[in-house]
């Protein structure tokens, strides 16, 4: 190899050695260690206000301005703090726990604990089904479409009343809710 090829590898590999050196000295200093950081907590102090006779002769007297202060808050509390003392919660928050059920909805109930069918709690959710089962028939769904959330839907309701269903009562009693929504809620 001559002469003049062997210093430039020479230099070039000095050079790549001082560069890794450089961006490894810089990763280090840039990771720092935990030698400089604090090791005690500090001690609280505290500043004496000035007094009234002190900022009165140090101050200027303004007699066309209006000086306003903020509040002072104690150390530790965030100057946007919550008042002391929360507001009360109106009664109806966060607002009714019934919701009426409609004429059509009362009929609708009525239908369905005469086929033998006691819906859970006030029955909102048997009225929520409905609504569902006349909304699938005005947008012209498939019977087995809709059957299919009607099952799951009446399968919850049982649930929320505490009550096990089979698939096959299940299946009966969606039955149950499409039928009596068609003749008593659906116009």
């Amino acid at each position: 190899m001559p002469q003049h090829s062997r210093i430039s590898t020479t230099f070039a590999r000095a050079l790549a050695t001082g560069a890794i050196a450089v961006a490894a000295s810089g990763l280090l200093v840039g990771c720092g260690s935990d030698d400089s950081t604090a090791t005690s907590t500090p001690s609280a102090t505290t500043t004496a206000a000035p007094t009234s006779s002190a900022t009165e002769s140090s101050a200027p007297a303004t007699s066309g301005s209006a000086t306003s202060s903020a509040p002072v808050t104690s150390p530790g509390q965030a100057a946007t703090a919550p008042p002391e003392q929360p507001e009360e919660v109106p009664e109806d928050f966060p607002g009714p726990s019934e919701v009426p059920v409609s004429a059509d909805g009362q009929r609708f109930l009525a239908a369905l604990k005469d086929k033998g069918i006691e819906p859970a709690a006030d029955g909102t959710m048997a009225v929520s089904t409905a609504d569902f089962i006349c909304q699938s028939k005005a947008e012209g769904k498939s019977d087995s479409d809709t059957m299919v959330f009607v099952t799951a839907m009446v399968g919850s309701e049982a649930a929320a009343a505490g009550k096990e269903l089979s698939q096959e009562q299940a299946s009966a009693d969606a039955q149950t809710y499409v039928d009596v929504a068609h003749a008593t809620y659906c116009k």
